[in-house]
């Protein structure tokens, strides 16, 4: 998993590069093990790209720890590691931890305070999910 944050990019390509984003969402969509070839053609669908650049990212998402391959019928194939689902999971609980680190209660109020601008629904499912942690916790 990356370890650095794009704070301007949109969605996953905060946490990958804009090529890589694409490269593992395809990925995701072929929805099992596939060739370089395979993953370029959904690519080049929405982004012009060559086939070599493809099969690069396919090896920097392996070295990563992003994807995984074997070799089958003579042609490497790659598939995720993990769902989409699990990888946004881990890669959200990943830069929390990091933002932690500047001082909790610093990050908690201005969590709190993007929430209440940005999605007031959110803040409060945040209110409900701080309970619950709290309940199991035992805490009051």
């Amino acid at each position: 998993m990356p370890d650095t944050v794009r704070l301007s990019a949109r969605g996953l390509a905060k946490v990958l590069g804009d090529l890589e984003a694409r490269v593992v969402r395809a990925v995701w969509k072929a929805g099992r093990p596939s060739t370089a070839r395979e993953i370029h053609s959904r690519v080049v669908r929405h982004h012009k790209v060559e086939l070599l650049t493809v099969i690069t990212v396919l090896n920097k998402l392996v070295t990563k720890g992003v994807l995984a391959r074997a070799k089958r019928e003579d042609l490497l194939h790659y598939w995720a590691r993990s769902s989409e689902k699990e990888f946004m999971a881990s890669a959200s609980r990943r830069v929390v931890e990091g933002i932690l680190a500047l001082g909790p209660q610093a990050v908690s109020a201005s969590l709190v305070d993007a929430l209440a601008e940005r999605d007031p629904e959110q803040l409060a499912e945040l209110g409900r999910l701080v309970r619950r942690k709290l309940a199991e916790a035992g805490e009051p």
